[in-house]
C-alpha cells in the first residue's frame, strides 16, 4: 500500500514517535511517500535515509496513493486536505496537538491504529467542502475550504458591513468585525468561538456566523448547502481579508464572493468507537458535571 505522510514540524519530544511510526510502516511493508519539506526535517532530525518518494502538489495524488496520513493538529489536517482534494484518497488524522476535532487517533495509539488500517477495520466519513469564486479568481486552484471562509476587516479597528445573499435573494447586512460561512466540519472551528451552532458532519447545510456583530439581534443562520451564497464586503478600508481555512488573501472593497458546495467530498478515516458526539463530549468536557457520574 502506498501511504502519503504529511506533517508540518517535528518537535523534540516527538522524535521517538516518528521513529516508531516509520519503523512500523516498514514492518507492514507499506511504501511511504513523504511531503517534500517534511522529508527534509525527517532526514535531519530522526536520520531517515535517502531514497523515499516525495510529493509537493495535489496532482501527485491523482494516481498511485492509497491513504494519506496527517500527523499534527487540525491545521495540519486542513493542509493535507489541500493536497488530497478530489483524488478520493482517504485521510487518517493522528493528533499531536491540544484539541483536534478532525484527527481520529493520537500518537499513543499509533501501533494499534496502523494494525487496524492494515486489517481494514475502519470506515470512511464523508466531509463536504466549500468552493469559492471571485471575479479575479484570487485563490486560483486553491479555492476550497473544509472548515470555512472568513471575511475580515484588515487594516483598522472599524467594523465592516458584509451583505449576504442566498440564491440571489437578500438575506442580511452584517455590521461586524467579519462573517464566517462554513461547512458542518467548520462548525467546531472558528465559528464555535463566535457562538455558532455545532453541526453533525452528515448534515447537508452551510452556516453563516457573524464575528462580533454590532447588532445583538443578529444570530448565526443555518441554510441548505445546495443554495449558492454571495457576499460583498464594504467599509472604510480599501481592502479586506478573505481567508479559506488557513490561506488568506486581500480583496478589494466591494468584491463579490460566491460560495458553492464542492462537487466532491473528502473521505476521513473513522473508527467505530469514535463517533462525532463522543468526540464532542470528550473535547468540550461535557461529561465533567458530577451529576453525570
Amino acid at each position: 500500500m502506498n501511504v502519503a505522510v504529511y506533517s508540518r514540524k517535528i518537535l523534540k519530544h516527538e522524535v521517538p514517535f516518528f521513529k516508531t511510526f516509520f519503523k512500523q510502516i516498514e514492518d507492514l511493508h507499506w511504501k511511504p511517500i513523504i511531503e517534500a519539506n517534511f522529508y527534509q526535517q525527517l532526514k535531519s532530525q530522526i536520520g531517515l535515509k535517502d531514497g523515499y518518494e516525495t510529493f509537493d502538489s495535489f496532482t501527485d495524488f491523482l494516481t498511485g496513493i492509497d491513504l494519506a496520513i496527517s500527523i499534527g493538529g487540525d491545521g495540519t489536517f486542513l493542509k493535507c486536505v489541500s493536497y488530497v482534494r478530489s483524488s478520493g484518497v482517504p485521510i487518517l488524522g493522528i493528533n499531536t496537538g491540544r484539541l483536534g476535532f478532525l484527527a481520529d487517533t493520537n500518537t499513543s495509539e499509533i501501533t494499534r491504529t496502523l494494525e487496524r488500517i492494515s486489517k481494514q477495520d475502519y470506515a470512511f466519513q464523508e466531509r463536504s467542502l466549500i468552493r469559492v469564486e471571485t471575479e479575479e479568481n484570487i485563490f486560483g486552484d486553491h479555492n476550497l475550504a473544509l472548515n470555512e471562509l472568513a471575511v475580515h476587516k484588515k487594516d483598522t479597528a472599524s467594523m465592516i458591513t458584509v451583505e449576504a445573499y442566498l440564491g440571489g435573494k437578500y438575506l442580511n447586512s452584517y455590521w461586524a468585525d467579519g462573517l464566517l460561512v462554513g461547512t458542518p466540519t467548520g462548525s467546531t472551528a472558528y465559528s464555535l468561538s463566535c457562538g455558532g451552532p455545532i453541526i453533525s458532519p452528515g448534515c447537508a447545510v452551510h452556516f453563516l456566523t457573524p464575528i462580533a456583530a454590532h447588532n445583538l439581534n443578529v444570530r448565526p443562520v443555518v441554510v441548505p448547502d445546495h443554495i449558492p451564497i454571495t457576499l460583498k464586503a464594504v467599509g472604510r478600508d480599501r481592502n479586506f481579508l478573505l481567508t479559506l481555512d488557513s490561506l488568506s488573501k486581500p480583496v478589494k472593497n466591494g468584491t463579490e464572493i460566491t460560495l458553492y458546495k464542492s462537487d466532491f467530498m473528502i473521505n476521513v478515516v473513522k473508527f467505530s468507537e469514535n463517533d462525532f458526539f463522543k468526540t464532542i463530549r470528550e473535547k468540550m468536557l461535557w461529561g465533567i458535571d458530577q451529576r453525570n457520574e
